[in-house]
């Protein structure tokens, strides 16, 4: 019984190791280019830019002749007309007929051009569109990649703050026993030390919560376990030399959403000329083949299909005189479209303009803030292992002590928080530039 316990055990801890072997550490590129093949917001508009493709080619086809086939079969009784001669008959009769045609649009105002012309327009800006959402999941990974790792680094701080708290309350035990410290004083380090585990559950939890945004992106499954990988932590970040004005113009030229923009104006103003061409005639070209049978006739099947065989070739042409205003009422919508798609253009530029001043400015803010958040971390902590050692010869509270602590731990947070703020910033900064994110 014994054996098989230590086989079972043996057997459970083999495959707690390979489960922890096969999970995947996730670099941000990697977290990148999953979601950008997988990501179902990607998928959409990768749909969206199918379907404009399968409307440009439909608009081509527009051209061609249509082809339509016929077949029809007829009883009739008492005083009519012989479908197939014409003649006046009073019998019964039987009639099959079959037949061919064709049309074909030669002019209609111009419109199946600047149809065509405008669908290719809009498969244009669907590519643009698709692009659009692939740089905001991108710079969503990036943003969300980077709490991560900020928050296991945070876990790292809570669980080094309970081991110090805990030496803390050894240290406030020992003098308690001796009669140097009062009870609350050693009360007061238990309670930080309970408040600094609180804090490495709440660390902990805040870097699953990132964890499950970060799977969402990446489309994965809410069960399959994933490590993300840590970063260089010798990045040079703290030199910004970037002109603002062409950092901005550099996001105006490249950015899709501008060049969406712009397809959209050029979209509109095809479905202006478009809704002009109702005003002009449309001329077609007309054609059929086609043969009968009728009951009445002597001939046999074969032979009528052969003598009734008939071909038909005509021109059609409908000029348009008056159609409730529907054409006017088309022209003038369309060219308020024109002028909604402008106001989106612009509207479009000031959003670029604020996100690329918004990053700017903070790029500038986290730097100088990650500067003066270092100082402040190296001097908290000189502070703190001052302050451990006055506790220890009894030259110190233990209320000071904790405020010393704390004052560190937020020193520490502080200096986390600006350093991945200053790394968002740069990387942001680098994406308007038209560079690649690599961290």
């Amino acid at each position: 019984m014994k054996l098989y316990l230590i086989i079972v055990s043996l057997f459970f801890v083999q495959l707690s190791l390979a489960q922890e072997t096969s999970t995947k550490v996730w670099s941000l590129q990697d977290c990148i280019d999953y979601a950008i093949e997988h990501n179902i917001t990607i998928k959409d508009a990768t749909l969206d830019k199918n379907l404009a493709e399968v409307d440009y080619s439909k608009a081509k086809s527009s051209r061609l002749p249509n082809l339509f086939g016929s077949a029809s079969q007829n009883f009739s009784n008492g005083s009519t007309i012989d479908p197939i001669t014409s003649d006046y008959v009073t019998d019964q009769i039987h009639s099959t007929n079959v037949g061919i045609n064709s049309s074909m649009t030669l002019f209609q105002g111009n419109q199946l051009s600047n149809q065509i012309k405008q669908n290719k327009i809009l498969l244009e800006q669907s590519i643009f569109l698709e692009e659009v959402e692939k740089n905001n999941i991108v710079l969503n990974i990036l943003e969300v990649y980077l709490q991560t790792i900020y928050s296991k680094e945070s876990i790292a701080i809570a669980e080094n703050n309970v081991v110090a708290s805990e030496k803390e309350v050894e240290r406030a035990k020992a003098r308690l026993d001796a009669g140097t410290i009062a009870l609350g004083d050693y009360t007061e380090t238990q309670s930080q030390a309970a408040t600094n585990k609180f804090n490495v559950i709440s660390a902990k939890n805040d870097y699953q919560q990132y964890i499950i945004q970060l799977k969402q992106l990446l489309e994965l499954s809410p069960l399959e376990d994933i490590q993300i990988e840590t970063i260089d932590e010798n990045m040079d970040l703290i030199n910004l030399d970037i002109d603002k004005n062409q950092l901005y113009n550099n996001a105006i030229g490249f950015l899709p959403e501008i060049q969406a923009s712009n397809l959209n104006i050029e979209a509109n103003e095809k479905e202006l000329d478009i809704a002009k061409g109702g005003f002009l005639p449309t001329l077609s070209l007309t054609g059929s083949i086609g043969s009968g049978y009728t009951s009445i006739n002597d001939n046999t099947f074969s032979d009528q299909f052969d003598v009734n065989f008939n071909q038909k070739l005509g021109l059609s042409l409908t000029i348009p005189i008056f159609n409730r205003n529907q054409t006017k009422a088309a022209v003038k919508t369309a060219s308020i479209n024109i002028d909604k798609a402008q106001i989106q253009k612009q509207n479009t530029e000031k959003e670029v303009y604020r996100k690329v001043e918004t990053a700017y400015q903070n790029a500038i803010s986290a730097q100088e803030q990650v500067i003066a958040a270092e100082a402040s971390k190296v001097s908290a902590e000189q502070s703190y292992k001052l302050a451990q050692k006055k506790y220890e010869l009894g030259g110190l509270s233990t209320t000071d002590l904790v405020i010393s602590q704390n004052t560190y731990t937020n020193a520490q947070q502080n200096y986390l928080q600006s350093k991945y703020l200053n790394i968002l910033y740069h990387e942001l900064l680098q994406f308007y530039q038209g560079n690649d994110i690599k961290l």
